[in-house]
């Protein structure tokens, strides 16, 4: 009975798996293909699709706003978040519950919701819409990722280290600075690779917020409005997958290798 539920299970697990990557697989499949019609069966072998898109200022451009916004809210999202679960992980203060619940929020909040308030005090208080808007925005839905992320490697961190420091004179900055800071540098890592792949992949707030300036998920949904690119934005995703999936495998690893470089155990990831 035992064997039949798991070999249930095992097969529920693989059909699920399917339906949900299938069309992630299909992607870089049609990107290869010679025609620019997306159906089966492919035509041939190209690599003309990729080759299309060095040639193209636009894309050069709206890549550019989206590496220098993801960059600018990884590290501003870590710090945020750093701060944040160096407060909850190591004091004790009133309504701490409340405000790390009230930091949360933008976990469950549909982004739609969050680009549209923005979009709306942005411009009450007579702020013009530019790729500072968008970082405020990314800023907003990445720090809580980086507080879990951050929160985990505080809590795994033995406190005794930091009592001992402190015993021998260590001020509490110099402390964090020689002993803490090192210890959960992973964590702090994850936490940069993180936000940087979600400020990378955001699109509504992008959407709402951008003005004139566009970023990479904003120029690839401009592109959908012509069936002939196509090809070339199945292309631009394939890289874009091939990245994301890079990006968030270090993310693990590097957590993963921060939990036995101060002996604690796995208590759940990003996978």
């Amino acid at each position: 009975m035992n064997r039949m539920r798991i070999s249930w299970l095992a097969l529920y697990v693989c059909v699920y798996l399917l339906f949900l990557y299938a069309p992630v697989l299909l992607l870089p499949i049609f990107s290869f293909n010679d025609s620019s019609i997306v159906a089966f069966p492919l035509s041939g072998f190209t690599l003309n699709w990729f080759a299309l898109l060095w040639q193209t200022e636009t894309l050069h451009s709206a890549v550019r706003n989206s590496i220098m916004i993801a960059a600018i809210t990884a590290i501003v999202s870590t710090m945020l978040g750093l701060c944040a679960a160096r407060a909850a992980s190591r004091y004790a203060f009133r309504m701490k519950r409340g405000i790390m619940g009230l930091i949360m929020v933008p976990l469950v909040l549909p982004e739609i919701v969050v680009g549209v308030s923005l979009l709306v005090v942005i411009l009450q208080f007579g702020f013009e819409l530019s790729l500072w808007s968008i970082v405020l925005g990314h800023v907003l839905i990445c720090t809580p990722f980086s507080v879990v992320v951050l929160s985990t490697a505080f809590n795994n961190l033995d406190r005794s280290l930091e009592e001992a420091a402190i015993d021998l004179g260590e001020t509490r900055w110099s402390t964090f600075r020689l002993i803490s800071l090192p210890l959960i540098m992973p964590g702090v890592i994850a936490s940069l690779l993180i936000a940087f792949t979600i400020s990378l992949d955001e699109f509504i707030i992008a959407f709402f917020l951008a003005g004139t300036e566009v970023t990479l998920p904003v120029y690839i949904w401009s592109l959908l409005r012509f069936p002939a690119r196509l090809p070339s934005v199945l292309a631009l995703g394939t890289i874009l997958l091939a990245a994301s999936l890079i990006l968030l495998v270090s993310a693990e690893f590097i957590r993963r290798r921060g939990l036995r470089r101060t002996g604690a155990t796995d208590r759940g990831g990003l996978f």
